[in-house]
């Protein structure tokens, strides 16, 4: 039996619920697992502070996101600023929670994480190996450090492309998803009832995710309706988006929802704006997701990139939306296409790797950059 620690981040709800999910794992295999979130690591009040200027960045100034996307997480070449004056502010704290919790491997499962592990590996200053769980389609360079031990990611392209930037071991895993996500019978009745009331139009899952963050949803929500759809708004925790989208005639704005494998089972599609956990969700039961009006930065690469991979589809304007959602939900040739792809995302094994990785503890850290 090993202890892993895992790292995550408060930062919405997917990456905790990828940590969660490699918990429940770990603990059927034989394993235990102690939690922390990167954020918790940090100096009082530096995460807090972190965590809210990003939340009112992608709500309420996209611009400003994009623009510190593209200096500190896209990939290119010459000096470019990182994450390195910030992950150092949590390296005495993460030793303490791997004494404290007796680890025999942490595992980063957000990209400051990836960062603290690795730099600390790589300086010798953590003795317990270091693996990373890659949650984007897209792979900025955040989330790539050579001294980390291992990098496990959802598809085989997404590892050789680690592997090749890294020269370090890199496997798939798949996504990380609770075993309600399964391909069922069309539809959920339940939900179908308590949405539906009636209405025959095909429902459509609009997702903004945990935080309710999105490009002018209420238009998109319209434009539905008027294509001849029923739309269903995801607002997550953001009560006042789910108050104001409310108000769009025809359309259901839903706040948190704990039943989402059901939610999902119940519409045509979904329309994606993060490429994220509701991707992952929609596309392992079976329904299928088109990429719109993308959060900026990690969202609209991943969405792209999901789309390049031909797991979605994506629409660069309204005309485009509407005409991907005719041709998925009309059960033809593009419905099956997509669906065969998701299908493609295959269960992987995450424990495996992290068991070998534990089982090697006693083995010495990189020290003075060898890794490079």
């Amino acid at each position: 039996m090993s202890r892993l620690l895992v790292v995550s981040a408060s930062m919405g709800a997917g990456h905790d619920a990828v940590a969660v999910e490699l918990a429940r794992r770990l603990h059927v295999a034989g394993h235990e697992t102690v939690h922390a979130d990167v954020l918790g690591l940090l100096p009082t009040g530096v995460g807090a502070g972190l965590r809210g200027f990003y939340r009112s960045a992608i709500r309420h100034a996209p611009v400003v996101y994009a623009g510190i996307y593209a200096a500190f997480f896209r990939a290119g070449g010459g000096p470019r600023p990182g994450s390195a004056p910030l992950a150092a502010l949590a390296e005495e704290r993460l030793n303490e929670e791997v004494a404290g919790g007796r680890a025999d491997a942490v595992v980063g499962v957000f990209h400051l994480a990836a960062q603290l592990t690795g730099r600390m590996r790589d300086r010798g200053r953590l003795a317990v190996p270091s693996a990373v769980l890659i949650t984007d389609f897209a792979v900025h360079r955040q989330w790539l450090h050579r001294g980390n031990d291992l990098h496990l990611c959802l598809t085989e392209e997404i590892a050789e492309d680690v592997r090749r930037r890294l020269g370090r071991p890199a496997v798939a895993c798949g996504p990380l998803l609770p075993d309600g996500f399964r391909p069922g019978p069309p539809g959920e009745p339940s939900w179908r009832r308590r949405l539906m009331d009636g209405d025959r139009r095909r429902p459509v899952l609009l997702s903004a995710g945990a935080w309710g963050v999105g490009s002018r949803l209420d238009a998109t929500a319209r434009l539905l309706c008027g294509a001849g759809y029923r739309p269903l708004v995801l607002c997550g925790r953001n009560e006042r988006l789910r108050r104001a989208l409310s108000k769009v005639p025809g359309t259901a704005a839903l706040g948190w929802v704990d039943d989402m494998p059901g939610l999902i089972a119940a519409c045509a599609a979904v329309v994606d704006n993060a490429a994220g956990q509701t991707a992952l969700e929609a596309l392992a039961v079976g329904v299928p997701v088109i990429g719109y009006r993308p959060i900026p930065g990690h969202g609209a690469e991943g969405v792209r990139r999901m789309a390049a991979l031909g797991l979605t589809e994506y629409a660069g304007d309204s005309g485009q939306l509407v005409a991907s959602l005719d041709r998925v939900t009309s059960g033809g040739p593009a419905a099956d296409r997509l669906l065969r792809a998701g299908r493609g995302l295959a269960r992987g094994d995450v424990v495996n790797p992290l068991e070998r990785l534990a089982a090697g503890r006693g083995t010495e850290p990189s020290g003075g950059g060898s890794r490079r």
